[in-house]
């Protein structure tokens, strides 16, 4: 059985390294899995990300951001994900269309009517069947990153990173049967341990 897996969250969640963590977990058990992120994943999204992400200087409006973003993730489907899919394979993703609707539409504050028609003609239909929010407090995500290169959007105020926040739960509310809330706030193993016990059961030859 194929599943579609994101994982969501603010600047310095750690959901990266859970998605990670994730596809080796599976990897280990035999399971047909592909790990791929956002922006990025393909040569042309991967350009993209480097773009909106890594280019001081250049002013990108939330509009351009939001065709940018949808660009690559529109790539990313056609070449990666729906291929992998169909072939049977689980496919973990970090990051996907709801970064664009927290980060463009409650961050930016771009209508939430326009970022939805971006995103569903980008996805054609395509939605994860569980999505895991790793949620943290800005303060403690930020203080994360602080000896790390900070790109464009880790370099927001502290107002925008709050927005973004406030609009993960928001969605998370919204369709409780597809997110999973966990706490951030954690040492790595036990969040692992916490995905995996309400999750890994929906997975077929689950193991250890």
């Amino acid at each position: 059985m194929a599943l579609f897996i994101t994982f969501e969250g603010g600047e310095g969640s750690g959901k990266s390294f859970q998605a990670g963590e994730w596809h080796q977990r599976l990897s280990r058990q035999a399971t047909p899995v592909l790990l791929t992120h956002e922006p990025g994943g393909t040569p042309l999204g991967d350009e993209v990300s480097h773009w909106l992400k890594w280019q001081d200087g250049m002013e990108v409006s939330p509009l351009t951001e939001l065709l940018l973003f949808n660009a690559a993730r529109s790539q990313l489907l056609d070449k990666v994900i729906r291929p992998n899919l169909a072939a049977g394979k689980t496919v973990i993703c970090d990051r996907f269309a709801d970064s664009t609707t927290v980060y463009q539409g409650y961050g930016r504050g771009l209508a939430q009517s326009v970022v939805k028609t971006v995103n569903d003609a980008a996805t054609q239909g395509i939605k994860p069947d569980l999505t895991i929010l790793l949620h943290i407090s800005v303060a403690d995500g930020l203080s994360r990153k602080k000896s790390e290169l900070a790109d464009r959007f880790e370099k927001e105020d502290v107002a925008f990173h709050e927005r973004v926040r406030q609009g993960y739960l928001k969605l998370a509310a919204g369709e409780p049967g597809r997110w999973l809330v966990v706490n951030a706030n954690q040492p790595r193993k036990k969040i692992a341990e916490t995905i995996w016990e309400n999750v890994g059961r929906l997975l077929p030859h689950r193991g250890a």
